[in-house]
């Protein structure tokens, strides 16, 4: 993994196959995706899968709570039993199916999917028509293997058809259109179950004519090949998805990612089930009520997810998981401050119009639709680093493992809520413990992994203190060893690198940057490699080459300042020939950076002493970063290293 052996050098040719996921084409907005084969087929077919879901699941639902009088079913059951049907098999089948989604091609699975989905709608056309309880519940299970089957899938296929830079805007569409979907299918469902002795017709018509649509959808997605074509099948699903599990555990932001997104599950699970109730016991709100508090939910996490392409400039950007959890923390718990002191005439129910009258339930909205936007800051980028970090041959397995675990941590808030419920506490101190509990849990996730901590640092650095413009930074890549070199000019050079890579960077730095007050942590946490001068600490010395051996041996990437030292008259230093040192047993390409306009700012020795003027500059100093293309091993010395990196210094800054 750390490049050819000694002797077979690579060739210019080979530099883009060595360090794969450089792609020089330029990326795609994430609504332009909507025009494109590659996305808008796949895309259409997980919408209407997931609007044809709900639209039938509520439909359903209304009709044995409302219309039919089933004795062996109650209404306050009802919901309950349709929600465990749909969810069991995701229990029950999902390693299978991401095994499935693993060794065959994608897009041959989405349209057997599709198919299947066709028969379950005729299936479910007849018990509509036919009233038969029974056989809508077998649907209801049938629709759950559907959503099943097509899960792993739908989260596999991005990677394959999008580029590292187009993977947050892609996974922000998904989730956009999966809470669209479901919002549209339970207000469709709703209204189509209320058309007085023709509902029923109406519903079977509609879930029937969506599956058909979403079929001649799935026809268009272009050719997705298997991952691992000799994979063998393992039918028994527990010891599948533990072996998975323990798969994704030798990835721990992977693996941790899974559990964070997992607990996202649990945490929404918590308000969606209790909007009848919230609306009709705490806000004094009829059906009508019920349906705006989903809208509001679900454009919020529609927003949020969008926003994340946006925020995160292109690039899968974890450094807004920390910020989507605090808002889903703050805004959760004002939730619960701003409902509990309502009050409502009992036995009057409010219609819409006299709901938002009340400037006390506007608050109420603000707080649901902050915590679902901030709900979609903290999934979106969860699932794309997934998608980007986990091993490809095994990226569907993981995910569904990943769908086991949301199944199991729903589940798991369900019999919480209705054990607090059980204890005598408001719907709004449910939420208040939940608000509680996001604060634990998630704190503990970012505790094990401070990767998301350190990249809301750089963000807060390169967006705050600094504005940051980038030009090359197609040539970053997304995997294989590789080592990125760029001349000295601050204290947070690291920082800037840091935050325009699409992976982490292990940087390999002067042993006295640890002790700057401050920084430390920071590049304690990074995994920093600390190197003394050779006549100062020969062990030291050694031991920081052995660690950058082993970076590349393990086909990351290694970035190192070859001048030494921070420039104390903004110029650039002469290149020492460390870096040979290392090429020597890890011959990988080397690409070239340039940092612009960094000198006379805060952090830089423009007076001798860094830090000694805090906001010289002010905020918002535009400054630049330009990355050159990868050179081969063979070409490097620490002289056209030099000349290379002054070349995209006397470059315009971006």
């Amino acid at each position: 993994m750390g490049g050819n052996q000694p002797g077979e050098d690579p060739t210019v040719s080979e530099i883009s196959t060595r360090v794969a996921g450089i792609d020089h084409t330029p990326p795609t907005g994430q609504f332009a995706l909507l025009s494109q084969r590659r996305f808008a087929p796949f895309f259409m077919t997980q919408f209407l899968g997931a609007a044809n879901d709900n639209l039938f699941k509520f439909a359903f639902t209304v009709l044995v709570t409302y219309q039919l009088n089933v004795s062996w079913l109650e209404p306050k059951m009802a919901g309950l039993v349709i929600g465990a049907l749909f969810i069991l098999p995701f229990v029950l089948l999902s390693a299978t199916a991401g095994q499935w989604a693993d060794k065959y091609d994608k897009g041959t699975i989405m349209r057997g999917v599709k198919v299947l989905e066709i028969g379950i709608m005729v299936l479910a056309g007849i018990g509509f028509w036919m009233q038969l309880v029974p056989l809508l519940l077998g649907c209801v299970f049938l629709m759950g293997l559907h959503s099943t089957l097509f899960g792993p899938v739908k989260y596999a296929y991005l990677p394959q058809h999008l580029s590292e830079r187009e993977l947050t805007g892609g996974n922000g569409m998904v989730e956009m259109g999966t809470f669209v979907a479901i919002l549209l299918g339970n207000v469709g469902g709703g209204l189509m179950m209320g058309i007085p002795e023709t509902g029923v017709h109406w519903v079977a018509g509609s879930c029937f004519a969506v599956a058909v649509i979403g079929w001649l959808a799935a026809l268009q997605i272009p050719a997705s090949p298997s991952s691992d074509p000799n994979l063998k099948l393992n039918w028994n699903p527990a010891t599948e998805t533990w072996r998975n599990l323990k798969l994704a555990a030798e990835y721990p932001s992977v693996f941790r990612s899974l559990l964070g997104i997992s607990w996202m599950w649990f945490f929404g699970a918590v308000f969606l089930s209790q909007f009848p109730s919230f609306a009709k016991e705490v806000l004094g709100g009829n059906t009508e009520v019920a349906s705006l508090l989903l809208v509001v939910f679900s454009v919020g996490i529609a927003v949020g997810s969008l926003l994340c392409e946006t925020f995160s400039h292109r690039h899968v950007e974890i450094g807004l998981v920390p910020i989507g959890a605090v808002g889903m923390s703050v805004f959760a718990f004002d939730l619960y401050l701003a409902s509990k002191g309502l009050s409502h005439e009992p036995g009057v129910l409010m219609t819409v119009g006299e709901f938002v009258s009340h400037h006390a339930h506007w608050r109420v909205m603000a707080d649901l639709g902050l915590l679902a936007f901030s709900a979609g800051l903290y999934s979106v980028p969860m699932y794309a680093l997934i998608q980007l970090r986990a091993k490809p041959s095994h990226r569907a397995r993981i995910i569904a493992a990943n769908n086991i675990l949301n199944a199991l941590f729903m589940i798991v808030s369900s019999l919480m809520a209705g054990a607090l419920l059980g204890r005598n506490f408001s719907i709004p101190e449910v939420f208040g413990v939940t608000a509680l509990l996001n604060v634990l849990v998630v704190g503990y996730v970012f505790w094990l992994m401070p990767e998301y901590i350190v990249r809301l640092v750089m963000l807060f650095v390169t967006r705050i203190v600094y504005r940051l413009k980038v030009r090359g930074d197609e040539n970053l890549p997304t995997d294989g060893a590789a080592i990125l070199v760029c001349n000295h000019v601050s204290f947070v050079d690291a920082v800037i690198l840091g935050v325009c890579s699409p992976r982490p960077m292990i940087f390999l730095m002067d042993h006295r940057i640890f002790k700057t007050p401050g920084m430390g942590w920071f590049f304690r946490a990074v995994k920093a490699i600390p190197i003394a001068p050779q006549k100062e600490d020969p062990q030291a010395y050694e031991r920081a080459f052995e660690r950058a051996r082993q970076v590349l041996k393990d086909g990351d990437l290694l970035c190192l300042f070859p001048e030494g030292a921070i420039t104390k008259d903004g110029q650039i230093q002469p290149f020492k020939p460390g870096i040979m040192k290392i090429l020597e047993t890890n011959p990988v390409p080397v690409i070239p950076s340039a940092l612009h306009n960094l000198w006379g700012s805060t952090f830089s020795r423009i007076e001798g002493a860094a830090m000694a003027k805090p906001l010289r500059r002010g905020l918002f100093n535009r400054i630049g970063l330009v990355v050159g293309e990868p050179i081969a091993p063979q070409d490097v010395t620490p002289e056209g290293l030099q000349t290379r990196v002054q070349a995209l210094l006397d470059e315009p800054s971006p």
